[in-house]
């Protein structure tokens, strides 16, 4: 079988790519990056040493596609993925569409020209944000909870499943990813081509190029370790905002499943998420990374965040029940995981923010 990830060299896509090689014989991987996230340097030679063909391109300009071998499947791990983009700072709104959506129009053509497998990673932030920052919460233990007698389409005590609307607003990052999925479904249901939407809520481990809006646990964790000063925003300055963390090595077996039976009348749409039981506040993980690097200043900023939410929990029962999938990584085994990464990387943040 051939492969093609797209984002190959970022941390989501060398990760998949290195564990579909090592529990799949017969299966060649090309790698496809435009290698414009900082600190993506780093994964080319690794990504190489695990056996992927990588190949410098851009998925937003289809001439680079058209250069590409035919593949049986595509996985989609290129995105600019974070709930701000597009709002603050350098990226554009322009850019945040060009980036998730033309490049996912350029592979549907690809994948309609080779009659190739399309699997999206996309978001928990398709998801509505105005129905999130309505959730009726209270507070345990430093972080929100959901109000355990509270029950409404999509969401429950186990997170929030394929239900939960999908109205705007919902982030331009969120609304280039859900036209995505619409996309997907028309084109492979007109062409004839297979697709799964995996919609994945935050994922994290070991060499991840974190930053405040993206890839927070990571950055967190790295900001302990490097003394570099921190804010809680939003909510009141508390740090009472919930997510949960996924590993990228626990999609893979999932991954290996759809591209197997590729002719499925499963659900095209999944939910995939650490689950409560991998989740825990920015204060919580305040308090983890004091214990293992000492105190830093976390400054408690009065500064509200839009698009933003108080509790995202990922409620994965349709993986367990339809795929019989379920994470394997523990929320203690990925933290430890990031924070023995930062103790042999002291200058992580430097080197890839």
């Amino acid at each position: 079988m051939k492969i093609l990830v797209t984002g190959a060299a970022g941390f989501v896509g060398s990760n998949i790519s290195r564990f579909i090689l090592e529990h799949s014989c017969d299966v060649e991987i090309f790698g496809f990056d435009n290698l414009s996230r900082a600190g993506s340097e780093i994964n080319v030679k690794l990504v190489k040493e695990f056996g992927v063909r990588l190949i410098h391109g851009d998925a937003r300009i289809q001439s680079d596609l058209d250069s590409m071998p035919a593949v049986d499947w595509v996985i989609d791990c290129a995105a600019n993925p974070s709930a701000l983009a597009g709002l603050d700072g350098p990226v554009s709104s322009r850019q945040v569409m060009e980036h998730n959506l033309l490049g996912t129009i350029n592979l549907l053509e690809y994948c309609k020209k080779h009659k190739a497998g399309l699997i999206l990673l996309s978001t928990s932030r398709v998801y509505s944000a105005k129905e999130l920052a309505q959730l009726p919460m209270y507070e345990k233990e430093d972080s929100f909870q959901l109000e355990k007698d509270f029950s409404a389409k999509g969401i429950s005590s186990r997170g929030i499943s394929e239900d939960f609307p999908t109205s705007a607003p919902i982030t331009l990052y969120g609304a280039s990813k859900l036209a995505s999925e619409t996309l997907m479904s028309e084109y492979g249901e007109a062409f004839g081509f297979p697709i799964w939407i995996n919609r994945c809520g935050v994922l994290g481990g070991a060499g991840q190029f974190g930053k405040a809006d993206q890839g927070v646990f990571s950055y967190w964790i790295h900001s302990f370790r490097e003394k570099r000063p921190l804010k809680y925003i939003g909510f009141g300055g508390s740090g009472h905002q919930v997510r949960d963390i996924l590993h990228p090595k626990d999609l893979v077996h999932l991954l290996i499943k759809q591209m197997q039976e590729s002719n499925s009348d499963a659900p095209k749409i999944t939910n995939l998420g650490g689950g409560t039981k991998n989740s825990m506040s920015l204060k919580q993980l305040s308090a983890w990374s004091e214990e293992r690097f000492g105190a830093i200043e976390v400054i408690a900023s009065t500064e509200e965040r839009r698009m933003d939410a108080p509790w995202i929990v990922m409620d994965s029962s349709m993986a367990k029940e339809i795929w019989d999938w379920t994470p394997k990584t523990t929320l203690n085994e990925i933290l430890e995981e990031i924070g023995k990464h930062a103790e042999a990387n002291p200058q992580w943040l430097k080197t890839t923010n």
